[in-house]
């Protein structure tokens, strides 16, 4: 699996011709190296979202109109198919959503969810990705808590996790969770974009490296393999 890094908590994930988009923010994302164009251009297979904040949720209508399905809680699937979306799939926590390429299991994340015009938009989730016989974990915007454990006992081959403090954990909690989530490798993300981010993700590699965690930093623009 290829973990392109876009900018804040977006993610491309690719294996063969499968490209998953997570959390598309990308217009008035200040760390996206690509264009809006740019990403639409990827032919992506689906969106994944976390839930319904405005730097989540993002360009979400822009990849419905070409046809990208998008998987979500049914709040958020239900709000895209009141705009247009022909494709969009409804769950919830503890639902897995299984396709020829792999599966997409939410999880639960502890903060909160409303559309940029006030809309409710059901629980926050995190996401577990199966591809290419690797599983991956987007935490979306959480803080720590127990029931990591259980996610963890899944067999972590990556975990994507926000530091950035204020409106997440910061750096030092983030590091705690991989006493829980016990990932091969941790990437860091949700840090720096806006200025109550303040999160250091040296910190976090620091806290990482020393539970024995790859904990790899990543720039917008770079990718990195499993």
């Amino acid at each position: 699996m290829d973990i392109h890094f876009i900018g804040h908590s977006t993610f491309m994930l690719e294996h063969g011709q499968t490209r998953l988009l997570i959390d598309p923010f990308i217009q008035g994302n200040p760390q996206a190296t690509v264009t809006l164009q740019d990403a639409l251009n990827w032919n992506v297979t689906a969106i994944l979202i976390t839930h319904a904040h405005g730097d989540h949720w993002g360009d979400t209508l822009e990849f419905t109109r070409t046809g990208t399905p998008v998987i979500a809680t049914a709040e958020i699937a239900a709000y895209a198919q009141q705009r247009g979306a022909a494709h969009a799939t409804g769950m919830n926590i503890g639902g897995t959503y299984r396709a020829d390429w792999g599966n997409v299991t939410l999880t639960p994340a502890w903060h909160s969810s409303s559309f940029p015009d006030g809309t409710y938009g059901g629980m926050p989730t995190g996401l577990i990705v199966e591809l290419g016989g690797q599983r991956l974990y987007h935490a979306g915007d959480t803080n720590l808590f127990g029931d990591m454990t259980l996610i963890g006992d899944r067999g972590l081959d990556a975990a994507l996790l926000p530091i950035g403090d204020h409106y997440t954990m910061g750096p030092e909690e983030a590091a705690r969770t991989l006493d829980l989530l016990r990932p091969r490798v941790a990437i860091p993300m949700h840090y720096g974009t806006f200025p109550p981010l303040t999160g250091d993700p040296a910190v976090f590699q620091r806290e990482g490296q020393a539970r024995g965690v790859d904990v790899r930093i990543l720039a917008p623009g770079e990718h990195t393999t499993l």
